[in-house]
This record gives structure tokens, C-alpha cells and sequence, in this order.
């Protein structure tokens, strides 16, 4: 394979992966594998350990931010650890739950199970209905900056290794 067509692949696997951030999977994941294939494929001649480490920084610091993000405005909206947990529980399971619907169905079953699982955490120990809906609010705004701040550190995951790659 000619360099040209390799920087092409690694581009559209870049791509890829921000999509699956967008989509709520481990889409930051597929751009550090994609890097060290590339690497691996050309000999690590542009893509080296400096580019490695920090591409695997900015994977780890994505991950941090979601939970940080998540677990944050859940507790700024009067939430309790305990609803932090429903948040980050209730986002996995939605998401799993709706990843048969094309494109779209483990954003919204992220979204609405980060809800739920807020709220119905912090009912449980409150028995509150309305400051466990604005905890669920909350919780609902963190798994909106969580996802948009990851696609964010997507972006430059992405940027570095193209920069690295066509150097």
C-alpha cells in the first residue's frame, strides 16, 4: 500500500471512530488502534511513541471527561452520588437498549436511561418526585456535554494523527 492510500484509510477510520462517539460507542478507541495500525503498517516512521502517547492521553482524558461531565451536573442539580451511579448506569443500559434502532437509537437510549436512571435513583432515596426530575435534567445536560466534549477530544485525537501521518 502507497503512503497516500494508507493516510486515506487512517482518515476515514478517524472518521469513523467520531461517528461512533457521536453514536455513543467507543469510537475514540477505533482512532487509537487505527494510529497504531498506521504505525505499525509504515514502520512507526511518522507515527511514533510521541504521537502514541498522545493520542492514548487524549483517548484517557475523553473517558475522564464523560464520566467527570456526567457525574458533575447530575450533582449540580442537587443529585447525590447515588444518582450519579443512576445516571452512568441508566446511559449504558439505554444505550444498549437502543442500538437496534439505526443511527440514532443508543444516543437517544443514552440520553433517556441517564434520565431515568438519575431520577429514579435519587426518588428512591428522596422520595421527591420533582428535585428527582431535576436531577434527571441534570444528569440528561451531563450526557450532552459528555458526548460533545468527547467528540471534541475526537477531533484532536484525529488532527494529531493526521498531522503525524502526512508530515
Amino acid at each position: 500500500m502507497t503512503h497516500t492510500l494508507l493516510a486515506l484509510l487512517l482518515a476515514l477510520i478517524c472518521l469513523a471512530g467520531l461517528v461512533l462517539v457521536a453514536l455513543g460507542l467507543p469510537g475514540l478507541w477505533v482512532i487509537v488502534l487505527a494510529v497504531l495500525g498506521y504505525g505499525a503498517l509504515t514502520n512507526f516512521r511518522t507515527v511514533g511513541l510521541v504521537t502514541t502517547i498522545a493520542v492514548l492521553a487524549l483517548a484517557g482524558l475523553g473517558e475522564l471527561l464523560e464520566a467527570w461531565l456526567g457525574f458533575g451536573l447530575t450533582r449540580k442539580y442537587g443529585g447525590s452520588k447515588r444518582a450519579g451511579w443512576g445516571a452512568l448506569l441508566g446511559g449504558v443500559v439505554g444505550a444498549t437498549v437502543g442500538v437496534p434502532v439505526p443511527v440514532i437509537g443508543s444516543v437517544i437510549g443514552a440520553l433517556i436511561g441517564a434520565f431515568a436512571g438519575a431520577t429514579l435513583f435519587e426518588y428512591s432515596a428522596t422520595w421527591k418526585v420533582h428535585g428527582a426530575l431535576r436531577v434527571g435534567w441534570g444528569a440528561l445536560l451531563g450526557r450532552v456535554a459528555a458526548n460533545t466534549a468527547k467528540i471534541g477530544v475526537g477531533l484532536v485525537m484525529a488532527v494529531v494523527a493526521m498531522w503525524a501521518a502526512v508530515r
